[in-house]
């Protein structure tokens, strides 16, 4: 093969959620000519699942190649958000440098922080690139003094504080060297000669015996399961007999299979193209052997030499995912049963390594744990957008001993909010026993606010947050540690109203519900005997008739018949009910609807629920 390693380069865009890492990958694939000329070309070209376009976030990370002068280049788009941290970890494997972004305006937060000591523990060189310097409010020279305070507080040696500089409008594929702003006339031609020029070619050895990491998998409908990842040393051949080194286990310390490469692929562009070899340093996809999972190694066949395993953070947060038992089940989905549910959660983590699943003492339960509630729901969403019913419990937080005492996970935040609002941020902070940290002037009168608190008492805060800021928050937070067990935190203010019965909900009976609390369903909703129609202004559980029609008789009168005028309902999505439900409640989840309802669906299953804890 004509490629040789000299003429590689590996490169992973990382950054914090939206700061352009994606729309700048599309601009490189734009400059480096991947597209023909009469090529239909989408914006963020690379976030191609539904959610990712949806929520204008990147989920999973993903590979593409350029060609440069001679020279190929892998780019790896990663996720920004701390929830899919586990990806981040994954594409770090696979390259040796990165490019930082970093917004001029918002300039370094949580994540940056985050994917850089990554980085940085890894000895990865970086090119810091400023983006967004057409910004009113940029601010790239104080911008990259904080960076520089972040590389000193994260550096494990003093190379790491000397990196390249890069101002770019990432949108306009414009960016030039040092601090400024970008020749309009200009490109991104000084961006991409400085990754050929400072990131180092892959150091790996062609001649030794194959070595390679699997970092991701995924699957196809006439291939099967596809490997994905690097190779360290050697040459990868299609149709080569190789060894598969598995995870260790107590019974058998180092498990290897021997199976035959049967499809063996290489990035181009945003495509996979079939190739016979894959060289060390490049980046591969296989197919022909189904046992492969993230982390295995793929060895040469008469010397089979494992890498050291891929670890990624532990989770932090675990909820349990059941069969879905209402009186409505089985009316949307396709997917139903306990078989099913775990076969599909079996396929998430062989992907996703940074979930985990565990069983519990019911067989139509499963215990799945994760970063954060918003990868728990990302992966909700998934399964009812591909037929599955199920019902999910409030998240709850992971625990550990140390030294003896109960520790749960602290998270750190900033909240970039008007000035007028800094006081709600406070207030709502304080009985979620959170701690402001540091309070910095932001930009056109707003104010970022730093702070720590439990993992746990940020459940649900993004919501709260929107509401009592009127929607004008920004809210960023990631995993700082472990903090002593911080006691009882409040929840919501009001009980569940609970129907006591089946049948279509009248707007006779919600107006006179309406008295009493907030609703989240409306006139014509199907109900069943313990589902939960609203909250109740009082703490305490209230059990109503919402399908309570008017009584037919013969009186008449203007107050009896005027037309009834029902408040908007709360409607709840699929994030919000998580969050808002408590430890007795679970969502019900199906293909067309997100309902909330009691474990226990009639009242005498609570009663006896409630007797048997309180003991």
């Amino acid at each position: 093969m004509s490629q040789t390693p000299e003429k590689l380069r590996n490169i992973a865009l990382v950054a914090h959620v939206d700061h352009g890492k994606t729309t700048l990958l599309d601009a490189l694939l734009r400059s480096a000519g991947t597209f023909a000329a009469h090529t239909a070309i989408i914006d963020r070209v690379m976030d191609n699942d539904d959610q990712e376009r949806e929520r204008g976030i990147t989920i999973l990370a993903k590979a593409a190649q350029i060609e440069w002068k001679g020279t190929k280049i892998n780019l790896v788009d990663t996720p920004g958000h701390a929830d899919f941290g586990g990806e981040v970890e994954r594409a770090l494997a696979m390259v040796d440098g990165i490019l930082l972004l970093v917004d001029a305006a918002e300039g370094p937060l949580p994540q940056t922080r985050y994917v850089l000591s990554k980085a940085l523990a890894l000895d990865l060189p970086v090119i810091l690139v400023i983006n967004k310097v057409d910004r009113q409010d940029a601010r790239p020279e104080e911008v990259l003094h904080e960076v520089e305070q972040l590389f000193l507080d994260l550096a494990h040696a003093d190379h790491h504080l000397s990196f390249p500089v890069f101002s770019a409008v990432a949108r306009e594929s414009l960016a030039m060297a040092g601090i400024g702003m970008p020749a309009s006339d200009g490109d991104l031609s000084p961006l991409i000669d400085a990754i050929v020029d400072h990131i180092p070619a892959p150091q790996n050895d062609m001649s030794a015996p194959l070595q390679a990491m699997v970092t991701n998998l995924d699957a196809s409908d006439y291939l099967g399961r596809l490997a994905i990842g690097r190779v360290i040393s050697g040459v990868m051949r299609k149709g080569d007999q190789v060894s598969l080194c598995q995870k260790p286990t107590e019974d058998n310390p180092a498990p290897v299979l021997k199976r035959k490469l049967s499809g063996l692929m290489a990035f181009q562009g945003i495509d996979r193209v079939e190739v016979a070899e894959v060289i060390a340093g490049d980046l591969f996809i296989m197919s022909g052997i189904d046992e492969v999972e993230v982390g295995d190694t793929i060895a040469a066949l008469d010397n089979p030499v494992p890498l050291l395993r891929l670890e990624v953070d532990e989770p932090v947060l675990r909820m349990s995912f059941g069969v879905n038992t209402s009186p409505f089940a089985g009316k949307d989905g396709k997917y139903l049963t306990s078989r099913h549910l775990r076969d599909r959660l079996q396929k998430e983590i062989l992907g996703n390594v940074s979930i985990k699943i565990a069983n519990t003492e019911s067989t139509d339960i499963m215990e799945v744990a994760g970063r954060g509630e918003l990868q728990l729901a990302v992966l909700i969403e998934n399964m009812r957008r591909e037929g599955y019913e199920l019902q999910v419990s409030r998240p709850e937080v992971i625990t550990k001993e140390v030294n003896g005492k109960k520790h749960e996970p602290l998270e750190s935040g900033t909240c970039d909010v008007p000035d007028e609002y800094v006081g709600a941020v406070t207030q709502a902070l304080a009985p979620r026993k959170g701690r402001i940290t540091d309070l910095r002037p932001g930009d056109a009168n707003r104010t970022i606010v730093y702070f720590e608190a439990p993992s746990r008492g940020l459940i649900g805060f993004r919501s709260l947050l929107l509401t009592v800021t009127r929607g004008t928050a920004l809210l960023h937070q990631s995993l700082a540690g472990w903090m002593p067990w911080a006691g009882e935190l409040p929840h919501r203010l009001g009980g569940a109203m609970v129907s006591d019965r089946m049948g279509p909900a009248t707007a006779y009976a919600l107006d006179n519900l309406e008295q009493r609390g907030t609703l989240c369903i409306s006139p014509g909703d199907e109900l069943y005997e313990g589902m939960v129609v609203g909250e109740n202004a009082r703490e305490e559980e209230m059990v109503v008739n919402a399908v309570r029609a008017k009584e037919k008789n013969n009186i008449r009168t203007h107050s009896h018949d005027e037309g009834i005028k029902l408040a908007t309902p709360v409607t709840h999505t699929l994030e919000t009910a998580i969050e808002w439900i408590a430890d007795d409640e679970l969502v019900e989840v199906t293909p067309l609807n997100v309902r909330i309802r009691k474990k226990y669906l009639t009242i005498e299953d609570r009663r006896k629920y409630t007797k048997r804890n309180s003991n």
